[in-house]
């Protein structure tokens, strides 16, 4: 099948429009894409000279969602399914898969980086962790009224804090600190209020901390001095009485400021999950973790088998999307990267084929 994709061929060079002929493998699937969610780590790939694992020219774009339009053999149940593509898709045969470490796995396909990504119109990836989505015609099953494109954002800017938010072990009443509250962020204040978390939402962008008002942030914080924040948190968490072993800060601004100030933000006992990226170096003092008794963990994506409680959480209504994406046509990509690149946007561009 004739595939049209935007390739990007150098740093900063505009992305060309070009086709080429997909055919899906064995144990493959072709994808009709939906929507696919313009990242920070597409931004990075492009403009910060991130590497990626493919050699250029490549298609970037790895928040998908669409329909299986062809199957290759042992796939064949995928067949005109709508499903939403794993943003990193684990083999799941070699070591670490089998010790349930997917998410190191070394042979992890990772749509946009090791393969033609989803700013196409179509993209061919592996079926082994497709995330199925239910008849969204349906209200039972789709309350939330979203449409296939939408749920694109499932596959990064959801789960992935939805999984750093289920590995910390954050539970009900207590204090989970968001470091960046728009894109990722926004979505983990979302799910942590979901969870009975009482959220703390930090960020440099004023509009976006009093939109997380309304959507879970019991307290929203302007990002400055470090220790002003932390007497703040802690003067909240104590109030609720929550001490510093209850309080998870997620970093999820990917900006080298954002990241010094979550770990400045650690207590006693305290939690740091490293959710955002950035190419920048950061200087902190790491025997603070000792002193602390702390922890910090990092966090790369989320396995597979977490989408489909992901999509329900989105289908339901409990985490909100569609007031935070904005959908684009495909042909605007060059133009929306531009605009991205000079400023983070209010919602999650979603660029439709």
């Amino acid at each position: 099948m004739q595939v049209d994709g935007w390739f990007v061929t150098g740093a900063d060079r505009p992305m060309q429009a070009q086709s080429r002929d997909e055919a899906p493998g064995p144990s493959e699937v072709l994808v009709r894409v939906a929507g696919c969610g313009v990242c920070h780590t597409d931004l990075g790939f492009y403009y910060e000279g991130v590497p990626t694992r493919h050699a250029l020219p490549l298609v970037l774009g790895h928040e998908i969602s669409g329909r299986v339009v062809e199957v290759g053999a042992g796939a064949e149940e995928w067949k005109g399914r709508d499903v939403v593509v794993p943003a990193v898709i684990p083999c799941g045969t070699c070591a670490a898969c089998r010790a349930g470490k997917g998410s190191i796995c070394p042979k992890q396909i990772f749509p946009g980086n090791d393969v033609h990504g989803g700013f196409a119109t179509h993209v061919r990836v592996p079926a082994r962790g497709l995330c199925p989505v239910p008849d969204l015609a349906h209200p039972n099953t789709n309350p939330a009224g979203l449409d296939l494109a939408a749920l694109s954002v499932v596959a990064d800017a959801v789960s992935t804090p939805y999984q750093a938010i289920l590995r910390s072990g954050l539970a009900k009443g207590d204090v989970a600190v968001f470091v960046g509250a728009g894109g990722v962020g926004g979505f983990g204040v979302q799910i942590a209020a979901a969870r009975g978390a009482q959220v703390v939402a930090i960020d440099v962008d004023a509009k976006k901390l009093e939109t997380m008002k309304g959507f879970g942030a019991s307290l929203a914080l302007p990002a400055g001095d470090a220790r002003e924040l932390k007497k703040t948190i802690q003067k909240f968490a104590t109030e609720r009485g929550v001490p510093t072993w209850r309080t998870f800060v997620f970093e999820t601004s990917g900006s080298k400021a954002g990241q010094e100030s979550a770990f400045a933000l650690l207590g006693h006992g305290g939690y740091l999950s490293v959710v955002g990226y950035t190419p920048a170096k950061v200087e902190l003092r790491l025997s603070n973790v000792m002193a602390l008794d702390a922890t910090v963990q990092g966090n790369w994506g989320c396995l597979p088998e977490h989408y489909p409680a992901v999509v329900d959480l989105c289908l339901s209504g409990a985490v909100k999307v569609e007031p935070f994406v904005e959908r684009r046509p495909l042909s605007s990509i060059n133009a929306t990267f531009a605009e991205l690149h000079e400023k983070p946007l209010a919602r999650r561009v979603v660029l439709v084929p």
